[in-house]
């Protein structure tokens, strides 16, 4: 997470650590089998802050590892296609949470079981640091050093909330572990408790934390007041959508407005401070900056740079997991190039690709609303296709649109940097199935983009670098897991359930638009609570596409069946920019299949050993 200076003498013991509380869970895959760690070289730890910091930072290794590859849950969702994961096992640092699973919008909720466990495996490393510290450090503790001290505790008990966040999230109801687990046995009967409870602790957690942390980061990567702020409020909105709009899949849970509102009126309380307490400012203060003509990227919108290194330390960025890869470290790099290009750069696999209708919610920078829905033309049986008003393969079709449209994919003609063997290729056309060729574009002679992953029309720009010097599983970015864009439009949809469109929250929206050199919403936007919402809702799939959210807001809104249709019905297609059918979702779906999208499957090996673990209802 960051170097850390410490004596000699405890070289060996801080890789220890690292070695046996990162990752127990990479060899031993389920919930039950999880390392002792508590009486680990006691006699000899426990002594410095160093050594609490040490712990700390192999919580947030774990921590990492079931955080910074969220993207794939985009998957989940309607506008991102997820066609693989690119976590690889055997190594410690990296580790492998999100493999095996799946990120399809349905028949996901029984492919977690290893997430699962890897969730709990960083619960026992954060309860591993608190209880420490709390038992063999801070007795006897003043000052400035019982500060430090609650620091880290705070830090331990935020990654502890937010991993706890994540189960009840996709889980519900979950057994509730508050402290080291040294013994198998100890896990043998131990039953789930109900999520009003878990939720109750995740709170105190958060709580703590806000009351301990600094206001800013000692380090980049590292935790301040903020980030517990802004997870707090969103653990209330989370419960709020719930009580509002229920979870019938959950056993026992029952909806109820008042206690709704109450969590509305809670998170937008903790976003409002965030928002106005701590000086953060979007990236560049939000200012779209520069763009480069359809068809060029020498210059790149401002939205762009924010999910590349330059935005590293960002105050926008307002929690974030480290990475520092390099070619002599690559074990802590993060993939993101791998997972969003295509081969022209560095090889990279294309794991994550746009859905041709994502691009149709690119608003117009002259009206501010939609543009004329594209039609799909293929231009290998229709000349006029690339010149046809409107055809999805005209590049001009793309003209004068939300800058992050540019920022965040590509389409026909427009250019990329090709990297290779860590150097650059020079610009390469993106082209649509036309996959490593030699074209000629403005008189100039290139080597089409080449991608083995391209199925609907376009290719993901954002989190690909530009730039030379790093391979495609080296990067360096410092991966947010909350962004202050995030924390103004949940505050927007929080006040909005509260008492409908409100200055501020509009103008916060309005500041999320302008960064796309979008113009204000019209009055008729935010003319009711309903018109409000879909504004939102528009502005969160747009600026956080493909960060991992979508899906999480479509569970909680219970919006699954607005998106694909009814149980029943005939699904919905998703189509390529040539006007094929490419893949349909929920086609002839059963109800079930709904009901198993919006709860995940306790996993059965841990059932297996673990009678007193009871099943969710979908997946009995």
């Amino acid at each position: 997470m960051m170097k850390i200076l410490f004596n000699t003498s405890k070289i060996v013991l801080a890789f220890l650590l690292m070695g046996i509380l990162i990752f127990p869970t990479s060899c031993k895959k389920d919930l039950l089998n999880q390392t002792p760690t508590g009486d680990l070289a006691s006699v000899n730890f426990w002594k410095t802050d160093a050594d609490a910091t040490i712990a700390l930072m192999s919580a947030y290794a774990a921590a990492r590892a079931v955080f910074d590859r969220d993207y794939y849950f985009d998957g989940h969702g309607e506008y991102t296609r997820v066609r693989g994961t690119s976590a690889t096992s055997g190594s410690i640092l990296r580790g492998d949470a999100y493999q095996g699973a799946t990120y399809s919008p349905s028949g996901y909720g029984s492919s977690f079981d290893k997430y699962f466990s890897y969730l709990y495996g960083t619960v026992n490393r954060t309860n591993y640091v608190i209880e420490n510290i709390n038992t063999k450090m801070i007795p006897g503790a003043t000052g400035t050093r019982l500060a430090t001290l609650e620091s880290i505790i705070a830090e331990a008990r935020l990654l502890r909330g937010l991993t706890y966040f994540r189960l009840i999230s996709m889980w519900g109801d979950v057994p509730y572990i508050g402290r080291i687990i040294y013994d198998n046995s100890e896990l043998a009967s131990i039953t789930r408790s109900p999520i009003g409870a878990v939720k109750d602790s995740i709170m105190a957690d958060f709580t703590y934390a806000i009351a301990k942390l600094p206001t800013k980061p000692s380090a980049l990567g590292r935790a301040a007041k903020p980030a517990a702020l802004a997870f707090r409020g969103k653990l209330n909105l989370y419960w709020a959508s719930w009580k509002k709009n229920g979870w019938p899949e959950l056993e026992g849970f029952t909806q109820d407005a008042a206690e709704a509102q109450a969590a509305y009126t809670a998170a937008a309380a903790d976003f409002k401070s965030v928002i106005n307490d701590f000086g953060l400012t979007l990236y560049k203060n939000g200012d779209p900056g520069q763009i480069d003509a359809i068809g060029k990227a020498d210059i790149l919108p401002n939205y762009f740079e924010l999910f590349t290194p330059k935005a590293n330390g960002a105050s926008e960025n307002i929690m974030v997991f480290t990475h520092s890869g390099t070619p002599t470290n690559p074990s802590q790099g993060e993939e993101l190039m791998r997972d969003f290009s295509g081969r022209t750069v560095e090889g990279s696999q294309c794991w994550l690709i746009p859905y041709y209708e994502l691009a149709d919610r690119y608003q117009l920078t002259t009206t501010g609303d939609f543009a004329t829905k594209m039609v799909p033309l293929n231009p290998t049986t229709n000349a006029a296709a690339r010149t046809t008003l409107n055809s999805s393969v005209n590049p001009n079709t793309y003209a004068n649109r939300d800058y992050r449209m540019k920022s965040t994919i590509m389409w026909d003609y427009e250019m990329c940097i090709g990297l290779t063997s860590l150097k650059s290729t020079g610009f390469s056309p993106y082209i649509y199935k036309t996959w490593a060729a030699n074209v000629t574009v403005g008189g100039v002679n290139y080597i089409s983009y080449n991608t083995d992953g391209a199925l609907y029309g376009y290719v993901f720009r954002k989190f690909v670098r530009n730039y030379e010097g790093l391979g495609r599983s080296e990067g360096d970015y410092a991966y947010p897991i909350m962004r202050l864009a995030d924390v103004y439009l949940m505050y927007a949809e929080a006040t909005n359930e509260i008492s409908g469109p409100q200055a501020d929250a509009i103008a916060l929206v309005n500041k999320v638009r302008a960064r796309g050199a979008l113009p204000a919403l019209a009055p008729a936007k935010y003319a009711s609570n309903a018109a409000f919402f879909d504004a939102i809702e528009q502005e969160r799939i747009i600026e956080l596409v493909a960060e991992g959210q979508r899906g999480f807001d479509l569970r909680r809104w219970r919006a699954i069946e607005r998106v694909w249709g009814a149980p029943g019905g005939v699904g919905v297609w998703r189509n390529d920019t040539w006007g094929a059918n490419v893949t349909r979702y929920y086609q002839n779906a059963a109800d079930l299949t709904y009901k198993q999208a919006y709860i995940f499957r306790i996993p059965p090996t841990e059932r297996d050993r673990n009678p007193k673990l009871t099943q969710n209802i979908p997946w009995r």
